[in-house]
């Protein structure tokens, strides 16, 4: 046997134990933001059912803008990853530079926006004036001041998981959301600065976040220049990314529109099994983030036979994950809906879409895990084109036939799953021809 053959980069990269070395800390982070935002519903809760709804219209806004940063995020981290993989540390971190460059400019544009006509987003998001949406502008205003952060901060995690440095990213974004929990009952409180403390505490946390990012940065002691034709090739990427995400958004909104129309106890069960699907899809997150790491590195180190193998130890793990939630959500069918709702009809409807969510789970954790493989390998106009055709082809002409033919909320679900299962053949395929594993330190 070759010397090659035996110590493949990718091959030892492909070990469990260095998989979840980069999946566990990637899953923290990810959950971070959720849980801070769990902890401030719940602080400015107690002001009273305005400041709530203000809350609720505001943190709607700052979460596209988050979802912004994550199409930044993981359009670096194959970027760099490939950089990486090739042996040239300064070139994956220069990915950095310029994604922290393009970040910070959509953050700048994102808070003046906010200043300008965050009133009049607040009045259209609300349905007219009032007090929620005097409040919610106010949020919005104080809020978007951290944007630049939160931004720098998404290209910031995509450089160093390109780079496979997992410890600083859990630092940069786990150390100010832990300062910024103990801020906000401070501030709304104590201090008397009620729903915008809120705000405060969120801007304070971004800020100092993002600005850890941008510190890392200048200690790779690399050029901080601008370079117009490196962010454009990024907005490429980006753009694709984006566009991909425009198709999930609008196929979940259809599906909670047609939900809506059987009635208040379907939308209810809808609910709460979109977010558990939310939820199980962001812990399977984590393994594709280690995918687009570990599978950039080893297309830049010129090891397409150990990429192909590499993804195939990935796909397998997802759906090993996806089994071991379909067990425990199948073991649950009786008792987490009631941890939602105590209205039996909403906990009937949530039935019919249980066995549906239980079979989601292992074609899901396959189908994830392949996302981030190909997002390593930069096969992203893939991606894109898969998702527009799987949900204007599946997901939405089966979402609205389920409205048309009364098919009530198993409709909805198997449409979703349609979704899946086209998206996991087209995953395959693209995974067994090879056409994905471009080798060299850029695509």
């Amino acid at each position: 046997m070759s010397q090659t053959a035996t110590t493949s980069p990718a091959s030892d990269a492909a070990s469990p134990r260095r998989i979840a070395a980069l999946a566990l800390p990637a899953l923290v982070v990810l959950a971070a933001e959720p849980l801070y935002v769990l902890v401030d519903t719940a602080v400015v809760g107690h002001l009273g059912r305005v400041p709530l709804a203000a809350l609720a219209v505001g943190g709607t806004v700052m979460t596209l803008t988050a979802w912004l940063g994550t199409v930044v995020a993981y359009g670096t981290t194959g970027r760099s990853a490939r950089r990486f993989g090739s042996g040239d540390r300064g070139a994956a971190v220069a990915e950095g530079v310029q994604a922290s460059w393009l970040a910070l400019a959509v953050g700048v544009l994102v808070a003046l926006a906010m200043q300008l006509g965050g009133g009049v987003l607040a009045r259209t998001l609300v349905g007219g004036s009032g007090d929620v949406a005097g409040a919610a502008a106010q949020w919005l205003r104080i809020a978007a001041l951290g944007a630049p952060g939160l931004l720098l901060a998404a290209a910031g995690n995509g450089w160093l998981r390109g780079i496979q440095d997992t410890r600083r990213p859990l630092l940069f974004v786990l150390a100010p959301n832990l300062l910024s929990a103990l801020l906000c009952p401070l501030l709304v409180y104590p201090a008397g600065l009620g729903l915008a403390g809120s705000a405060v505490a969120n801007a304070a946390a971004q800020t100092l976040s993002g600005g850890l990012f941008a510190a890392a940065l200048v200690r790779e002691r690399v050029s901080l220049r601008p370079r117009p034709g490196l962010i454009r090739q990024q907005l490429v990427l980006s753009r694709d990314l984006l566009i991909r995400g425009v198709a999930f958004q609008a196929s979940f909104l259809s599906a909670t529109a047609v939900a809506a129309r059987f009635g208040a106890a379907a939308i209810g069960a809808h609910q709460i099994a979109l977010q558990l699907w939310f939820f199980t899809a962001l812990v399977l997150d984590a393994l594709a983030i280690a995918a687009q790491s570990l599978i950039g590195a080893a297309l830049g180190a010129g090891d397409a036979a150990g990429a192909r193998a590499l993804a195939r130890r990935i796909a397998l793990v997802g759906g090993a994950c996806g089994v071991a939630f379909a067990l425990l959500i199948a073991a649950g069918a009786g008792v987490v809906p009631s941890w939602f709702s105590s209205d039996p009809q909403v906990r009937d409807q949530a039935m019919v879409a249980w066995p549906w969510f239980v079979a989601l789970q292992p074609i899901g954790g396959v189908v994830f895990a392949l996302d981030g493989v190909l997002i390593g390998a930069g096969d992203v106009r893939y991606l894109r084109n898969l998702t527009i055709v799987a949900a204007l082809g599946g997901f939405l002409p089966a979402v609205w036939l389920a409205y048309g033919l009364d098919l009530g909320l198993g409709g909805i679900w198997a449409g979703l799953t349609l979704f899946v299962v086209l998206r996991l053949a087209a995953l395959l395929l693209r995974l067994r021809s090879g056409g994905w594993a471009v080798v060299g330190a850029v695509r």
